[in-house]
């Protein structure tokens, strides 16, 4: 084994962090509960000084977690000279598309001139943030060279993707974690290094084969819930309940896995992930049919949900243009606040730009970041029953489903919430 791995593996260290977002400040709060040094480092000052003073801003960890970490000795910064104390630099920094669907390098690109900036010898770089295979080499060797250092010597590069799924109750340390280096030294370094992290490391031949497997397991999220969500609309054509139809299926012990529809797919993986190994592929003259079908019938899917509604709206004898629609939730899922990507998002301000008068219903989602989307939020226990329809588009626990159809004449379930919970009410229709 490297001398440097065996290290990793018996010594304490001090683990360093680029990127304090839903990636990064878990990392660096799962580190800290290992017993490890941790620097969190972030270009925001505000949220260096959030953090410091024991608030999280990240759902996935709570105040009194992250007061433990500073408790241990963690401690976060604006200044990125303070990474050169760090032993590994976890690079955690978004990786978005742009306006054109394209990735959007900026943040890697910046992280890695810090990398240029503050590495030492004998530091593990490894970059977690989702993006399209070769990216790892093209931006974090050259960032090491820059530092004056040489791979496999005095400096060892890895990529391992993020695997954070906002309100999952499995911590940090218990979600296996891929593991690929630049080379073979700089894998069993890492793998080394993150042994001490997490409860599970997978090894695989190169940083390329890591970047790619993460980029796998979106876009068979993607494809998987495209096709039911194209389901979906054909079982409505035959007047089926695709809710039964996949329940069924469920029943099958190999060779299916049950997914389901919804109003689209959002937040930071399912919606973007896809889009780096298509663009990637489009610049080697690849094609990627299914990622591109995928795309297509996902982002279409709010104007197949407003549809719907217009359409049970006029059942009923009303217009969509004025009507009352209340949306039972603005988060992409179920019991969170995030409301990236969100395709409850994209219907309710198709409803309203097509007339109607909407409110939103969600405990999870802050008033402010509604209103700042032009929404008007009701409270949890809001009297509904002056609203025409109720829309459930994200499936929180904490409402009272009963209640909703009780007070409102046409309740339209994107989710299958009713369903599962045995409520039967002759006004409830599913998507």
């Amino acid at each position: 084994m490297h001398p440097r791995a065996v290290e990793f593996e018996t010594q304490d260290w001090t683990v360093g962090v680029i990127g304090l977002g839903y990636v990064g400040l878990p990392l660096a709060v799962t580190a800290a509960s290992r017993g490890l040094k941790v620097i969190g480092f972030d270009v925001l000052q505000e949220k260096v000084d959030l953090l410091n003073s024991g608030s999280s801003y990240v759902e996935d960890v709570t105040d009194p977690e992250l007061r433990e970490a500073l408790d241990g000795g963690a401690r976060f910064t604006a200044d990125e000279a303070d990474l050169s104390e760090a032993d590994t630099l976890f690079i955690a920094v978004p990786s978005p598309l742009g306006r054109n669907r394209q990735p959007d390098m900026s943040f890697i690109e910046a992280a890695a001139e810090t990398v240029a900036r503050v590495a030492r010898p004998g530091q593990l770089v490894t970059l977690e943030s989702t993006t399209y295979p070769g990216t790892t080499e093209d931006y974090l060797i050259p960032a090491i060279e820059k530092a004056g250092l040489t791979l496999d010597v005095d400096a060892f590069v890895a990529f391992s993707p993020e695997r954070v799924d906002p309100g999952n109750e499995l911590h940090t340390h218990q979600i296996p974690k891929v593991v690929g280096g630049v080379s073979e030294v700089s894998t069993e370094v890492a793998v080394a290094a993150y042994r001490r992290l997490v409860e599970n490391v997978h090894a695989v031949s190169s940083a390329r084969a890591a970047e790619l497997t993460k980029l796998l397991e979106n876009t068979y999220r993607a494809v998987n819930i495209a096709m039911i969500n194209e389901l979906a609309q054909v079982a409505n054509v035959f007047d089926i309940d695709i809710w039964e139809v996949v329940d069924a299926a469920a029943t099958k012990p190999f060779g299916f896995q049950a997914f389901y529809p919804g109003p689209g797919v959002g937040g930071h993986c399912i919606p973007l992930d896809p889009q780096f190994l298509a663009w990637r592929a489009r610049e080697l003259r690849v094609a990627t049919r299914f990622i591109d079908l995928a795309e297509d019938v996902n982002i279409h899917m709010p104007d197949y949900v407003v549809g719907r509604i217009t359409e049970l709206l006029n059942n009923a004898g009303k217009a969509l243009k004025a009507s009352r629609i209340v949306g039972l939730g603005a988060a992409y899922k179920k019991n969170i606040g995030d409301d990236r990507e969100s395709p409850s998002m994209d219907v309710l301000k198709l409803l309203e730009r097509r007339g109607a008068e909407v409110g939103v219903l969600d405990v999870h989602v802050p008033t402010d970041r509604l209103a700042r989307h032009g929404l008007h939020a009701l409270e949890n226990d809001a009297d509904l029953s002056g609203w025409d329809m109720a829309v459930v588009l994200t499936d929180h626990d904490d409402v009272d489903y009963e209640a909703v159809a009780q007070q409102v004449d046409i309740v339209f379930d994107t989710r299958g919430i009713y369903r599962r919970r045995g409520i039967v009410a002759d006004n409830v229709h599913a998507l």
